[in-house]
């Protein structure tokens, strides 16, 4: 078989690493490294835990209006806490409520940095968030960070969103079915 062209190799690199298309130094150990060292958050006492596993309880049963005061008073008691502020987004989400959620989701984005397991769930959210209100270039940002922060999900969905890899799935799943034993 012969070499592949340059631009072929920088479009099967863009399927398998979709960060680099990014200028993004993909480093599989560090990402590996962070998501590992993710550290529980220290604000975040058993009372308030409490509160916020019966506000998702309340949410997934549709009861949105007391799941938001649950979550409203573990906010009051923790108010720079990524994973409450991620966990209050959803539900704002599930109300129809996505500019308050969009508001809590860069709070998280804020607070943590963007790193750590709350960072990155708040990055994701947020760009699920964007992608449903048409800002694509904001989905990609944030599933970039997401990504490079050890989101296999953003990592995924910057696939999805790429036209050239999208491209090239459909040609490799053709090629798939056509040499495929019957």
């Amino acid at each position: 078989m012969d070499k592949l062209s340059q631009h072929d190799q920088q479009i099967l690199d863009t399927i398998f690493d979709p960060l680099q298309s990014l200028g993004i130094n993909s480093d599989p150990g560090k990402i590996l490294n962070e998501v590992a060292n993710t550290v529980n958050d220290p604000e975040l006492s058993q009372q308030i835990k409490d509160l916020v596993k019966r506000a998702i309880v309340l949410s997934e049963n549709g009861e949105l209006h007391q799941a938001l005061e649950l979550f409203d008073e573990a906010r009051a008691k923790a108010p720079r806490s990524a994973s409450v502020l991620n966990d209050r987004a959803q539900a704002l989400r599930l109300a129809g409520r996505n500019q308050e959620a969009l508001q809590d989701l860069t709070l998280a984005v804020e607070c943590s940095g963007g790193e750590g397991k709350a960072g990155v769930q708040a990055l994701c959210q947020r760009a699920a968030l964007y992608r449903c209100l048409a800002r694509d270039e904001d989905a990609k940002q944030d599933f970039a960070r997401a990504a490079h922060g050890g989101s296999k999900f953003a990592k995924s969905q910057l696939v999805a969103m790429n036209p050239y890899a999208a491209m090239c799935n459909a040609m490799l799943q053709k090629i798939a079915m056509k040499t495929a034993p019957k």
